[in-house]
């Protein structure tokens, strides 16, 4: 299998893909999102990646998503679409990307398949956020609606603060994605799906209410159980995701919480809590996809 990287060449997750590529007899060609470009002339459309022609690799490996204007992300993502029109097997599909980039499609995908979901307001204005803060019993989560790894998110229960912080994000042109805190005991779930394959680790850190490794958070192996694999199961397939990273957060109230899907999931603390290969499995899932 030949398999095109879509992502940063410095990454850890390209080396360890690598490595396993080795192992597993398949070849990876690391390609740039920033590269990426199309032709269209003798009645083809053709779609490049540092000189290279994607529709001739096996499959597309998405697995980084990088910042960008509102045009440069819906180019990118149509030329997906496009490879994937041609044949292309692209993972995750175009679609489930644009859907797990945006946490209102997907908090609403996660109501529509039935999860327990925080109380959110999504809105646009500093008034509206400041209703939506008192309406939600002033302890609230303020999240980007674009974004990852626990970045621009922030803790707020103080007024005057919530004040400076929404007035200050409203110069930047954003929507105020506004999210209850959720109480919690200084932990979370991942669950990684690969298919229908599940892996699962509890993400902790007592020293900071959020739970991400890459906050400073430690992971350990978690047995799925199975009504927990059926919740990961339809959170990824309301979002129309293969590969997976779905996170729930049990509160004090006794209550699982789906927060979201990460359509381009890591898995490097999950490797080593697990003690898994992930790496090697997912390329053995991509070579199974195409054997389909």
């Amino acid at each position: 299998m030949h398999l095109a990287v879509i992502g940063s060449s410095k990454s850890w997750y390209l080396s360890d893909l690598m490595r396993a590529a080795n192992a597993t007899g398949d070849t990876i060609t690391s390609l740039p999102f920033t590269q990426i470009a199309s032709s269209v002339r003798g009645g083809k459309c053709c779609v490049t990646s540092d000189g290279f022609d994607l529709s001739q690799f096996d499959a597309v490996l998405v697995r980084s998503m990088p910042p960008g204007t509102l045009e440069q992300v819906v180019f990118r993502m149509d030329c997906l679409l496009q490879l994937e029109s041609q044949g292309v097997l692209v993972l995750n599909s175009p679609r489930s990307l644009e859907a797990a980039i945006d946490k209102y499609v997907g908090t609403a995908r996660l109501i529509r398949a039935g999860l327990t979901v925080p109380e959110t307001i999504v809105c646009q204005t500093v008034d509206q956020a400041m209703e939506a803060f008192h309406s939600l019993e002033s302890d609230v989560v303020l999240k980007p609606i674009f974004g990852g790894e626990g970045r621009g998110i922030v803790r707020i229960s103080d007024e005057a603060i919530a004040v400076r912080v929404t007035r200050s994000l409203e110069q930047t042109g954003c929507v105020f994605y506004v999210q209850k805190y959720v109480d919690h005991e200084g932990a979370d779930i991942r669950v990684f799906l690969l298919g229908e394959q599940a892996y699962g680790m509890r993400r902790e850190n007592r020293l900071d209410w959020r739970t991400n490794v890459s906050q400073g958070g430690t992971a350990k192996a978690l047995d799925v159980s199975d009504e927990l694999r059926s919740d990961a199961l339809a959170a990824a397939r309301a979002m129309e995701t293969e590969i997976a990273g779905i996170d729930f957060l049990q509160g004090r109230d006794g209550v699982r919480y789906a927060l979201e899907v990460n359509a381009v999931p890591g898995w490097r603390a999950l490797s080593k809590a697990t003690n898994s290969d992930i790496a090697v499995d997912v390329l053995k899932y991509i070579r199974s996809r195409l054997d389909r």
